[in-house]
């Protein structure tokens, strides 16, 4: 996304617009409130009346009951633990059916909030995707204020920060703040700024399931053309402990390829890290509604269970009619779901995610994203061992099997601060190994394919 950054202190006038969005709030709020069901407290269930006790405790054990009772009460009801403990499972209803990214609210329906819940029940958005931080920045938009009034208007709500790499912990807080005001997911925007961090981006991931939880779902919102980007940390955003879910930008007008194209490519490089892929389509840069619903058929013929748009406030009226116009099936369409190959001599994330197979199936290799002779061995004895044409190459074949083993897990440091690595002898178990940063993170972009879509900062609107 185009880097474009307007300076924090310009907020004179968006202050008044804040201050009209928060009376709107309050009076959807009010609406809702004056509707809530009776029983709302104990979520919409019968309560059993617990039999009185004829036994009077001592003050000292009432005191000591009620505190206790406190305790487990604030841990019960934490919000990033509530979430974590149930979306297990369920998380992909969270970016399911129809979505529609938010950047700057007071540029949204004119920051009416009464005006973008009619407007997303009338095209049939399910989920608000809204931005909640830009780099070590919260932005005020995001509050548990305005996800209440539209979690009572039937709406799903999803944060989404642009994350910088440069203060990678400050950026796993603001996450995790998010979480805490209520949000049903998170959605990480990192981009060219993330190139090269490996270190970065485990140290941002770490921190954030430590204050989120293992199972509160998260999204990778990134470069959709892997390959175009070599040093670009996947394997992290989308490995182990990382986002369950893969939200690529497939933004096919601004790449200048159709949109047939643009599910092709990505998908063949996207499917090898495993995760689910919800396509995020474009509607800025006036794509035309063909185009808009061609993106919506494919994405059913590929199988994705849910897409969302970029985004609200440069839409027009003809994108969100094609975005709500229904659909149909495509009779005899034959998605392209073969994994991309690779092989001796190719570098980058893709071989820094074969090497971690490799390592968990039993093999010695180096992980430095670089397909040299002794990786091209390794895959050479492991294509015999499962029976696999002994190519050397890492096609669709001997991904689908080398696929079945668990990544190993890295620790990623500076050179000459690794320690020693660790290498698995049960094959299909779950190495960890300490490296220095893969020589491929230093490879630069082959491309930026989608300059223009915005996102970062503030955007150029007056």
């Amino acid at each position: 996304m185009e880097k474009v950054r307007v300076a924090r202190g310009d907020r004179g006038r968006g202050q008044f617009r804040l201050r009209a969005l928060m009376m709107s709030i309050l009076v959807v709020l009010g609406v809702f409130a004056s509707a809530a069901p009776a029983l709302g407290a104990s979520g919409g269930t019968s309560v059993t009346p617990t039999p009185k006790s004829t036994h009077k405790p001592s003050r000292h054990h009432a005191r000591a009951r009620k505190h206790q009772a406190e305790r487990k009460h604030r841990h019960a009801r934490s919000p990033a633990r509530q979430r974590a403990a149930t979306s297990g499972g369920q998380g992909s209803s969270a970016f399911a059916g129809r979505g529609m990214w938010i950047w700057e609210l007071p540029y949204t329906a004119g920051g009416n909030l009464s005006a973008i819940i009619a407007t997303a029940h009338r095209y049939g958005v399910g989920t608000l995707m809204i931005k909640s931080s830009d780099g070590p920045n919260a932005w005020s938009q995001f509050t548990p204020q305005l996800v209440a009034a539209l979690h009572a208007s039937g709406l799903r709500v999803c944060a989404w920060q642009y994350v910088y790499g440069s203060h990678p912990v400050t950026e796993a807080y603001l996450g995790a703040a998010a979480v805490h005001a209520g949000a049903d997911c998170l959605l990480i925007d990192a981009e060219s700024e993330y190139e090269g961090k490996y270190i970065s981006a485990q140290a941002y991931i770490q921190r954030l399931r430590q204050l989120i939880g293992a199972n509160f779902p998260v999204a990778l919102a990134g470069f959709p053309y892997v390959d175009y980007h070599p040093g670009f940390p996947y394997s992290v955003f989308l490995g182990p402990g990382g986002a369950q879910y893969n939200a690529p930008q497939m933004y096919w007008r601004d790449i200048g390829v159709t949109v047939d194209s643009v599910f092709a490519h990505t998908y063949s490089y996207n499917l090898i890290y495993g995760r689910p892929i919800y396509p995020l389509g474009q509607i800025y840069s006036n794509p035309p509604a063909h185009q808009i619903v061609r993106f919506r058929e494919l994405s059913r013929a590929y199988g994705a269970p849910g897409v969302s748009w970029w985004d609200w406030q440069e839409a027009t009226t003809s994108a969100w009619t094609a975005v709500a116009r229904p659909t149909g099936v495509l009779p005899g369409y034959v998605p392209y779901t073969l994994m991309a190959s690779i092989h001796k001599g190719t570098t980058g994330d893709l071989v820094v995610w074969a090497q971690e197979h490799l390592i968990s199936a039993g093999y010695d290799v180096g992980v430095d994203g670089g397909f040299g002779a002794k990786t091209q061995t390794a895959v050479l004895v492991f294509q015999t061992a499962h029976g696999l044409t002994p190519d050397g190459v890492i096609g669709p074949a001997t991904w689908q099997a080398l696929l079945r083993y668990r990544p190993a897990r890295i620790v990623w440091g500076y050179a000459g601060h690794s320690r020693r690595a660790t290498v698995t002898s049960v094959p299909g178990a779950a190495a960890v190994r300490y490296a220095a940063v893969p020589k491929s993170a230093s490879r630069p972009a082959k491309r930026d394919e989608i300059p223009r879509a915005g996102g970062a900062g503030h955007s150029r609107r007056p």
